[in-house]
């Protein structure tokens, strides 16, 4: 929890509190050599271990040099900082805002240390063709994504220079409108199989970004849509009132539909706030939480459902924890 400034009555405070500190004893037991801090010492299971980031040998001992979690693959150790920069992975699902429209390339700015790459030949064509990008295509980079536009897309690779690779070669990647952006911290967005939820009983997509960009949007199905040229575009425009009735139409998103994305961005607000993960599961739990207690959409951010979710996730974990044993 950082940042986190609420005006709790005395009662209020005691409560959350009780919460943190029962969250935080379940974390120690179920992990109790995975959390450390500056100089506390990493126990070793076996001989001939690698000493890998935030390690450091000292007379004999393997100890951390860095707050965060101590992760293990095969023999190799290491610790992952907390509230870090994103450190990007290839596979990744990430959530990037259009900065430039260079020759071949779109410039991504997605929470890195650089500006990451879409270039035009690793991103899937409105028209879903599989063919070689012409200069007409180059022309026609603007009509795809422009600058300020957020798209979603997956890292293909790292280059030498510290550069990011992405690419867009499908129909569930691409530009996202009508809905709403959220940052994170970073390492509150877990590496799971899947990162797109379609969440039917409310008609929205939520796309969780490893780099802690969250999209909360009305659901759109994937359909192919053909570039046209300029004068196409204008031709259409010209055609009469009824064209732009329609496109409005199409554009409207119902009153009902911006209720729902509200409360899910607002439901990832408070996690993210209290320092919770922030995955499907506990986001639909505080979502029927504040529909149960039949919260308007702006009294999710009241003190008091702070309290209650930080109750709710500190039961919810108590009860797994019993369920395991």
């Amino acid at each position: 929890m950082r940042n986190l400034q609420l005006l709790l009555n005395q009662t209020q405070k005691i409560r959350l509190q009780t919460a943190l500190e029962k969250l935080e004893s379940l974390s120690s037991k179920s992990n109790s050599n995975s959390c450390v801090t500056v100089a506390d010492s990493i126990p070793i299971y076996e001989d001939g271990i690698l000493k890998g980031h935030g390690t450091s040998d000292r007379k004999g001992e393997l100890v951390a040099t860095v707050c965060g979690v101590v992760e293990r693959i095969n023999k190799l150790i290491y610790v992952r900082t907390l509230r870090s920069r994103y450190k990007p992975e290839t596979g990744d699902i990430v959530i990037g805002r259009v900065i430039e429209v260079a020759p071949k390339r779109w410039k991504l700015e997605i929470n890195f240390t650089q500006d990451a790459i879409l270039m035009l030949s690793s991103m899937n064509l409105p028209d879903g063709i599989q063919r070689r990008r012409t200069a007409v295509d180059e022309l026609n980079m603007r009509s795809i994504f422009t600058e300020n536009d957020l798209v979603c897309a997956e890292v293909r690779s790292s280059q030498n220079d510290g550069s990011l690779q992405l690419q867009a070669r499908s129909q569930k990647y691409g530009k996202l409108e009508k809905g709403q952006l959220l940052m994170i911290d970073p390492y509150l967005v877990k590496r799971r199989k899947q990162h797109f939820h379609h969440l039917e009983q409310y008609g929205i997509d939520l796309i969780l970004g490893c780099n802690g960009f969250v999209w909360v949007g009305e659901h759109v199905e994937a359909r192919d849509t053909i570039v046209v040229n300029d004068s196409e575009q204008l031709a259409k425009k010209s055609g009469g009132t009824s064209m732009d009735l329609d496109e409005q139409v199409e554009n409207h998103t119902p009153p009902e539909t911006r209720q729902n994305i509200c409360r899910i961005a607002n439901a990832i607000r408070v996690l993210s706030a209290l320092g919770f993960n922030v995955i499907l599961e506990v986001i639909m739990e505080t979502v029927k939480l504040s529909n149960t207690m039949n919260l308007d959409i702006h009294e999710m951010l009241g003190s008091e459902f702070y309290v209650l979710v930080a109750e709710k996730e500190a039961e919810r974990r108590s009860s797994l924890s019993k369920r395991k044993k």
